[in-house]
């Protein structure tokens, strides 16, 4: 029977994600602020230089944030009918909290995802 000779156990890609934690040992922080990364975990000493989420998490946002938020101010006019300045004043700050951790979240997710498939730029073989 095979050992087992890894050095940090399988980290779960979603308990990272949500918890913004380092892909390879799950306990280091993934980042420096809002959405910036940090250079390197601070636990296991991962370099994050490899990691390249693009504009995914951006396009999730839009998609998600606007479903939610949106979502809630049709059903809010529909069964109150306030007036317009309760929209701005609920949905704004509302549009803005959720786009905000919504990004933080789902770019750790990605990338969590990236790390765990090893996932990097295509290239063509010519050989």
């Amino acid at each position: 029977m095979d050992e087992d000779h890894a050095h940090f156990a399988p980290v779960d890609p979603i308990r990272a994600g949500l918890t913004a934690r380092c892909p390879r040992c799950g306990q280091g922080k993934l980042f420096d602020g809002l959405t910036k990364l940090k250079p390197v975990c601070a636990n296991c000493g991962l370099d994050y230089s490899f990691i390249d989420a693009g504009d995914g998490p951006v396009i999730f946002v839009i998609l998600l944030a606007d479903l939610i938020v949106v979502g809630l101010a049709v059903w809010t006019d529909i069964t109150y009918q306030p007036p317009i300045w309760v929209h701005i004043l609920i949905f704004g700050p509302l549009a803005i909290a959720v786009s905000l951790w919504l990004l933080r979240t789902i770019k750790a997710m990605l990338i969590a995802l990236q790390y765990r498939h090893n996932a990097g730029q295509g290239t063509i073989d010519r050989g």
